[in-house]
């Protein structure tokens, strides 16, 4: 079995959630042949590995998206006028639930050698002054072209190289990856599934909305854009998994064919995290020991970018310091990826002269877990992370923004009588983030009581070997159904 593992800004060039599932998935079916494809966004930013390819992994194709120039190649294309209507659906359809999905697979199809002049053509062009006429004549005219071509230019040029060959695809996501699955799957007759970590289209739709870059006038068709491309690939796609019922949810109405839809949540080898549990030894000499035992230490690992909010943690730890004097906090993580933003958070340290914060990069998590009294995320949006399930898995309580799956793993599902392993708090909520710091620090029994909680949580639902089970019946179903 060959199987293409198709991710986005992630794997193998930034470390984060979705590449160590990755990861784990390559680490664990050492059976099975890989080809990973990979979209960067330039070789300044990704060009170094941050895991160690297992030896099943065949190849990593990288397409990044720096290296590609705007420029015409093949002049006069015509399309017929079934690939006019595809275009023009891809390009202007209102409600992404309409979209002519299996024509625009074909006109990618026919014309994959010159998808990018497309963008020259005169069918573009043509579709192009009919959306202008329609939603956006208050624009100057060359402005809405050019931002319009800009939008299909990245998505395009990602098509025109050669596909790897594979029995099966999977993308880690919808967005770039997922269309680049879709039309190797379409082309080359093999199926193809896809893990919705979050929901790609919501995440670039919140980035979208915050954004700079795209002017006001722009934003909804941005948007839009995003939404008709997930559309093609829930189209396409054999199988969606999400990871908890939320997503399962939204993925059905935001047009995925339910019956394609399934859930298979992350997991985590228990064992792994909590083996100091139950040897006191291991305990004793963790890399990380407190320098005060009366101190009360905070936890996070994150990665450095905006969306995990390490300003708002911040601020709530400095507002909880004001209350309770004896608080660390410690983050762990990488810190490259955006080195911008990592002098933000430094500036604010420094501006609150917070000395009881660490930053410590990216480490070996295991070795510092046993120090933690409590552990924190203030992420503004999460899937189901798998930092909290290590932190479950260790017998840590948690504080958890109310994104994605976390309220799900801290407070259970329906049919879980466990109680809660956390607490739940607002998006950017500071004072609500410190009001849970506090409660969770002056009270040691009730951190005995839920960092049991979330680790008989972790054992009964987020085994790792329980989610690798389930990809391997998936992967060996697909393959036997097609």
């Amino acid at each position: 079995m060959k199987v293409c593992i198709i991710a986005e800004g992630s794997y193998p060039y930034v470390a984060g959630g979705v590449s160590s599932w990755i990861q784990m998935m390559l680490e664990h079916f050492s059976d099975i042949e890989f080809v990973v494809w990979s979209i960067a966004t330039s070789r300044e930013e990704m060009s170094e590995m941050k895991y160690v390819l297992p030896q099943n992994v065949k190849e990593v194709k990288t397409i990044y998206l720096g290296d590609t120039m705007f420029k015409t190649v093949h002049s006069n294309i015509r399309l017929s006028k079934v690939e006019h209507n595809a275009l023009k659906s891809l390009i202007m359809e209102k409600d992404h639930r309409d979209i002519q999905w299996k024509p625009i697979l074909e006109l990618i199809k026919n014309h994959k050698i010159e998808l990018v002049d497309i963008l020259m053509s005169h069918d573009f062009y043509e579709i192009a002054v009919e959306l202008y006429n329609t939603d956006f004549s208050r624009t100057v005219f060359n402005d809405f072209l050019w931002n319009l071509r800009s939008m299909f230019f990245p998505l395009l040029s990602t098509l025109v190289d050669d596909f790897p060959d594979a029995d099966l695809y999977h993308a880690a996501s919808t967005g770039y990856a997922g269309l680049l699955g879709s039309i190797a799957s379409y082309v080359n007759q093999k199926p193809f599934i896809i893990t919705e970590h979050g929901i790609y289209t919501r995440e670039r739709e919140e980035e979208i909305i915050k954004s700079d870059w795209v002017i006001g006038d722009f934003k909804k068709n941005w948007i839009n854009f995003f939404y008709r491309i997930s559309a093609i690939c829930y189209q396409q796609a054999e199988k969606v998994v999400a990871l908890f019922e939320t997503n399962r949810t939204l993925l059905v109405e935001m047009g995925c064919p339910e019956e394609k839809t399934l859930i298979i949540p992350n997991g985590v080898d228990v064992t792994h995290y909590s083996s100091h549990l139950y040897d006191i030894n291991l305990k004793a000499n963790v890399k990380f020991k407190k320098a005060n035992s009366k101190k009360i230490r905070i936890g996070a690992t994150v990665r450095m970018v905006p969306i995990k909010d390490i300003k708002t943690m911040i601020l709530a730890f400095e507002t909880a310091t004001q209350r309770i004097n004896n608080l660390e906090l410690v983050i762990l993580g990488p810190t490259e990826e955006d080195v911008s933003y990592h002098q933000e958070v430094l500036s604010l340290i420094d501006d609150f002269n917070l000395k009881s914060v660490s930053i410590l990069g990216r480490v070996n998590v295991k070795d510092y877990l046993p120090t933690f009294d409590i552990m924190l995320l203030t992420s503004i949006s999460e899937g189901q992370p798998l930092a909290v399930l290590e932190g479950m898995a260790a017998g840590i309580p948690q504080i958890c923004t109310n994104v994605g799956g976390c309220k799900e793993l801290l407070y259970g599902m329906s049919d879980d009588d466990l109680g809660h392993c956390g607490i739940i708090v607002p998006v950017m909520d500071i004072d609500k983030i410190a009001s849970a710091i506090e409660v969770l620090a002056l009270d040691e029994a009730l951190r005995a009581q839920m960092g049991e909680i979330g680790h008989q949580r972790v054992t009964a639902t987020y085994q790792k070997k329980d989610f690798l089970d389930r990809y391997e019946d998936l992967y060996k179903s697909t393959l036997k159904k097609n």
